[in-house]
């Protein structure tokens, strides 16, 4: 089953869906419980924020008697990173552009400080 990248833009939007991608990549696989302990907010509000990245494909969920296991799943992640590449080397050679511009404005104030 593929995940549109909308689906995975949507699920990051949140903050709190974000600290549970980095606490599963930080810690590995988490029961449910444990991961809602770290957040301020009620077990069933952390579980829609698993729900949302479940089906976003970020996370994968797996039963162990009554305790639902989750894991983080970078598959999703690394088709947003291909989609960002391009726009990375925009700003690279932008920044590029900027650095060599200021080193050649520098390189003239010290001309003319010399002058």
């Amino acid at each position: 089953m593929h995940i549109s990248a909308d689906h995975v833009f949507t699920a990051l939007a949140s903050p709190a869906r974000r600290e549970l991608l980095r606490l599963l990549l930080d810690e590995g696989t988490q029961p449910a419980g444990r991961l809602a302990e770290r957040f301020d907010m009620s077990r069933p509000s952390v579980s829609e924020h698993l729900k949302v990245l479940k089906d976003a494909g970020l996370v994968a969920e797996t039963r162990r008697g009554r305790e639902r296991l989750y894991r983080l799943e970078a598959t999703p992640l690394m088709e947003i990173r291909d989609w960002l590449t391009p726009y990375e080397r925009f700003w690279r050679e932008r920044l590029t552009n900027l650095s060599s511009l200021l080193d050649e404005l520098e390189r003239k104030e010290m001309e003319d400080d010399d002058a």
